[in-house]
């Protein structure tokens, strides 16, 4: 069971999601005077840890020239990985998919759902720039906001995914002297709550192309008597063989990702079986 190779890149997926949320984030700056634009521009984003950041907001390259990142900018993490035992499904569960590649059907069993922890750090001089960035992000979550993922792309499943904001925080690191930097840092916290599968199987049971139900007049598993037998198969309804002609060869060629209708059938008994 452990052991056997699968990757369907879920949590990369995820990442790269939560991310693309704030990759076009702007501020402007305007005259005090006349209120005209004097610039603007697009805040950088980068997966850093928020140390690192802080440790380069002093950093040197020569002792005589400081060089230190531009602010503002913003970096994200991921902080935490916990299983959430409220949305758990049966073990066992499983359900049918068709493989977009090869149109034939595999066994899925049902996801585990993880939450998976974020950190969004914003860092600026001016407190007006992180008011900005603030603004912009926070009114999108009450408190949560559904993100569309294609978790599996081998069956096509996509899933809303909520991206929970818990909680806002900041820090105006202004201690030392006047050559000391500057950094307002807020810290906004979310959890994304994701679902990770396990290996795609084979469906080995092939695929269900007739039902049939038996109706009794008594609920005597014993004596009782059938009386009525209805089927349903499906029907086609282009022609799969290119044979100018839509028939019962093309009902058997049907696949899990053809257009098809259904053709129904009653049969009656009176033979008491």
């Amino acid at each position: 069971m452990l052991g056997s190779h699968y990757y369907h890149e879920i949590m990369r997926k995820t990442i790269v999601s939560f991310g693309t949320l704030f990759n076009q984030i702007y501020i402007k700056h305007f005259d005090g005077q006349t209120g005209n634009l004097i610039d603007e521009m697009r805040v950088p984003l980068a997966y850093a840890p928020r140390q690192k950041f802080l440790a380069r907001l002093t950093q040197q390259s020569q002792l005589n020239k400081a060089v230190a990142i531009s602010l503002p900018r913003m970096s994200f993490e991921m902080t935490s990985l916990t299983y959430d035992g409220t949305r758990k499904t049966g073990m066992t569960s499983t359900f049918k998919a068709v493989d977009t590649a090869s149109s034939t059907m595999r066994k899925v069993f049902m996801p585990v759902p993880y939450d998976v922890g974020f950190e969004l750090n914003i860092y600026c001089k001016l407190n007006d720039d992180a008011l900005q960035i603030v603004e912009q992000i926070l009114p999108f979550f009450q408190p949560s906001l559904n993100v569309t993922i294609d978790l599996v792309s081998a069956i096509g499943e996509k899933r809303d995914i909520p991206i929970v904001l818990n909680g806002v925080s900041f820090v105006d690191d202004y201690e030392g002297d006047f050559s000391t930097r500057r950094a307002l840092i807020y810290t906004l916290n979310f959890t994304a709550k994701t679902y990770l599968f396990g290996k795609i199987a084979d469906n080995a049971e092939g695929l269900i192309k007739k039902v049939q139900v038996d109706t009794y007049t008594q609920t005597n598993p014993v004596t009782a008597k059938r009386e009525m037998r209805y089927t349903v198969t499906p029907k086609a309804t282009t022609d799969l063989n290119a044979d100018n002609v839509i028939d019962a060869v093309d009902d058997a060629l049907v696949g899990p990702g053809d257009d098809f209708g259904f053709s129904e059938g009653l049969e009656f008994f009176q033979d008491g079986k």
